[in-house]
Order: C-alpha cells, then sequence, then structure tokens
C-alpha cells in the first residue's frame, strides 16, 4: 500500500473550524479512519457478479503478462474502472485517490486494510490502449450477447433504434473530421439501443462524417446476424432517422426479414406526389375554415426513388399552421397498421434514443474520447457502457412503488452510490456502517437483497 508522506499526514491531521453551533466550538480534521464516500459502489459489485460484464470483456483481450508476477487480475483491473465510472471518476487518474478506498477495494473483492490496493492510472491506461482492433470487435460483440443474456428468454419481438452523435474531438485524434452540420471537428460515433427498456446494445466509434448507405448496412448487418446467433426466432424491427433510411439499409431489411421504420428527406417528387398534395391542401383548408392554430393529418403513398430497386410504403404526417405547412416522412416495410400509428406511436417512439443517448454522453461522459488512438477510444466507449450496464441493471431491482424507480443515472448516483459508510474490520468479519439517517436506506437494502446471490 502507498505510504503517505508526513507532510501529507500533517496536513490530514490538522484541524479546522466551522462556526459554533450551540456555543459550542466546531471543529474538523480529516482523521475519520476507514471511510468511504461511495458505499454504493458494493451494489455495483453485486450488480456486475450477477452480469458477469468484466470477466466477459477480459476473457475478449489476450494477458501477455507472467502469472507469476500478475498483482492485478486483467477483470479486475477493468472492473475497478468501470465501478470508477460508474461512481462519477471518469478519469483513470482519478483511481490513483481511490487506490485505498475501503469501499472499492471491498467492491472487488480486497481487505479494506492489507494487500494490495486497486490498479494505478497507469496501469489503466496501458490496458485501455492494449487492445487490438479484432479483440476489440470481439468485445462488442460480447456487448451484444451481455444485451441477449439481459432477457430471461428470447423475447417474440424487439424494436432496436440506433443513431449517431456527435462527439467533439479533443485534438488531431485518428478518426476525427470535420462535420459541417455540427460545426465541430468530431467523431460520429453509432449507439444502438433497445429504447422500449432502456438497455443498451452496441456503441461504435467512427469517423465524424454521415455514415454512407453502404457503411451503415454494414453495421446492421453485423448487429442483426449477432443478435440471431442468440436469439434465431426473434423477430427485429429497426428504426432510424433520415441518415439510416438508404436503399443499401432497406434492401437488406427486406432481405434478412427486418422490418425497419426510417425517416426520409423530403425532395421534388415527393412534394408533388398526388395523394400527399391532395390530402395536404385538404387539411390547409379545413385548418383556415374553422381557424384552428394548428392542424395535422396523416396519408400515405407507395414512392420508389431512382436508386430504389422497388415502390415502398411512405407515411407523411402533415401538419398546417398558421406558420405554414410542414410535411415530414417515414419509409417502412410495415404493411400493417395506419399512417398514422406509424408515424406517431412507431416512429416518433425512437426520440426517446436520443435521451438515452444524451444519458450515456452527460451522465456516464463517454464522450470522453480523448485519446489519441481510435482503439483506445473505443475500448473507452466499451467501458462506459458496461458502467451503463450496471446502473440500469440497478434501476431495474429498485421498488417500483418508489421514486427513484424512475430516476436518471446522475440521480441514482447522487442518492445511491455516493452514500458515506464506515468499514470495520476484525479477525473474523468485515462490517460496513451506512450513516443512520440515510434518506433511503430501505431502497438501497431492497436492492442489495435483491442483487443477493442465491446460496449454493
Amino acid at each position: 500500500m502507498p505510504q503517505a508522506t508526513p507532510a501529507m499526514n500533517d496536513d490530514i491531521a490538522s484541524t479546522f473550524r466551522f462556526p459554533a453551533a450551540g456555543r459550542k466550538k466546531v471543529t474538523a480534521a480529516f482523521d475519520g479512519g476507514r471511510l468511504t464516500s461511495d458505499g454504493g459502489v458494493l451494489l455495483l459489485a453485486q450488480a456486475e457478479r450477477t452480469m458477469g460484464i468484466c470477466q466477459r470483456l477480459a476473457a475478449c483481450i489476450a494477458d501477455w503478462r507472467d502469472p507469476a508476477r500478475v498483482v492485478h487480475r486483467l477483470d479486475d483491473i477493468l472492473r475497478a474502472r468501470v465501478f470508477a465510472i460508474a461512481c462519477g471518476y471518469e478519469d483513470a487518474d482519478d483511481l490513483d485517490a481511490l487506490r485505498d478506498d475501503p469501499g472499492f477495494r471491498l467492491a472487488l473483492g480486497k481487505l479494506p486494510g492489507s494487500g494490495a490496493g486497486l490498479a494505478s492510472q497507469p496501469t489503466m491506461s496501458r490496458w485501455e490502449n492494449a487492445p487490438t482492433t479484432r479483440e476489440l470487435a470481439r468485445m462488442m460483440a460480447a456487448m451484444i450477447d451481455i444485451y441477449c443474456a439481459s432477457y430471461p428468454a428470447p423475447p417474440a419481438a424487439v424494436t432496436l433504434d440506433i443513431d449517431d452523435t456527435c462527439d467533439v474531438v479533443h485534438g488531431y485524434q485518428q478518426l476525427s473530421f470535420w462535420n459541417g452540420h455540427h460545426g465541430e471537428r468530431c467523431f460520429l460515433p453509432i449507439h444502438v439501443y433497445d429504447t422500449a427498456t432502456g438497455r443498451p446494445v452496441a456503441m461504435l466509434l467512427r469517423t465524424g462524417k454521415t455514415p454512407s448507405g453502404v457503411e451503415a448496412a454494414g453495421h446492421i448487418r453485423r448487429l442483426v446476424r449477432h443478435i440471431r446467433r442468440n436469439w434465431p426466432e426473434t423477430h427485429i424491427t429497426i428504426r432510424g432517422d433520415g441518415h439510416y433510411g438508404r436503399p443499401e439499409v432497406m434492401a437488406f431489411c427486406e432481405a434478412a426479414s427486418v422490418d425497419y421504420v426510417f425517416g426520409l428527406p423530403t425532395n421534388a417528387a415527393l412534394r408533388g406526389d398526388p395523394v400527399i398534395v391532395a390530402v395536404a391542401d385538404a387539411c390547409a383548408v379545413k385548418r383556415a375554415q374553422r381557424q384552428y392554430p394548428v392542424l395535422r393529418t396523416y396519408a400515405e403513398t407507395s414512392y420508389g426513388a431512382k436508386s430504389w430497386n422497388c415502390q415502398r410504403r411512405v407515411v407523411a404526417r402533415i401538419e398546417a399552421s398558421t406558420m405554414g405547412m410542414d410535411i415530414r416522412y417515414v419509409v417502412t416495410s410495415l404493411a400493417k397498421g395506419s399512417a398514422e400509428h406509424i408515424y406517431d406511436t412507431l416512429y416518433c417512439a425512437r426520440g426517446n434514443a436520443e435521451n438515452l443517448i444524451k444519458r450515456h454522453k452527460t451522465q456516464l461522459a463517454s464522450d470522453r474520447t480523448s485519446c489519441r488512438s481510435a482503439n483506445a477510444n473505443q475500448m473507452r466507449l466499451i467501458l462506459h457502457t458496461a458502467a451503463y450496464w450496471l446502473l440500469w441493471r440497478i434501476q431495474q431491482e429498485i421498488p417500483k412503488a418508489t421514486a427513484l424507480a424512475a430516476a436518471e443515472f446522475a440521480t441514482l448516483r447522487l442518492r445511491l452510490l455516493k452514500v458515506a459508510a464506515r468499514v470495520i474490520e476484525t479477525a473474523t468479519r468485515i462490517r460496513v456502517a451506512f450513516a443512520s439517517a440515510c434518506p433511503d436506506a430501505s431502497v438501497f437494502r431492497a436492492i442489495a437483497i435483491s442483487l443477493r446471490p442465491a446460496p449454493t
């Protein structure tokens, strides 16, 4: 264990004052002993043990170290990094300060007062840069396996939302590219979610330009192929915005018996379609006659662009208002369902995927992709997704009648992970003493009991 210098000990032991309370002096010092401010990391450890995420990821990486000289197992190195990210310590530098935190030591199965501490920042950074492109591909496949294993049984059908998001770079890094739409030099990583349940499926770092139809079709083909290895009978529906409504993507989905609902950019042919023009004119007239501020209606037509090999069903959402006419288009392989259902119920539901992306980026800092190497940044994206899984798993165990059941990850971190505790080690046992006044003690206890492994 690292030893504090005399100067550090003097700073920790020296007292300082706060305003008096009840005519009594108030003094303080950092001499409370074996305390942790992240007692909820033990919940993360139970969730990780249940899902086996870090062990699966570690199995994808070749460990070239001499086994006789290994102090920190590879899965423990990944485990410590993922726990730290979930607790809000997104930089590897933070691990130097957390090496001897008793809560983190217990979470990794180490005694709080003896033996080696957690892996240091240099060790973390070396392993972030270690995986090869082939190993990263195996890790991304393992993340899809984790998604499939999160269901107790293969579902009859799933709807997956695919989208890309702007990840501003910190310099001239590999894969960075100027994007005129965002006005930034950035990456445009692809995120895939099972939005109905909030489960992450796949995260892929890529260059900062909009994916072409060939590229998007390749990513979706690999995703579908791997899901079907786990769920051969599950029906898959893919949703996405206009970036993914490409002929190559639609042709693959139709050949693979995958349904799709994609946004479709407007063009002169769609704007001049007689069916849509007739419905739009009727909507505008009705709105004007009845003096509605806004009137919405729907239409559908069969449309085939020059680059398509067939006619496809296109749904139009038509909205007339005092500001003019606004028409949005969606192309789909679904034959059933009204135009209103396709647009409002199915397509608009993909908007929640943007909330999940925002949660991934802002609450778990997954846009901290500041490494020079593209492989290292992809590794970071995988580690942050693993942290997402652990917080999602904890969220599933929260009693549904409590307010925290629908809380954001930042709230769960504040209320359940950032919990102070005293760690007391005796000859035969270790006791973790949480604050008696903890406002979420009942929820914390319920989660811990629910995640407790069954006796063997």
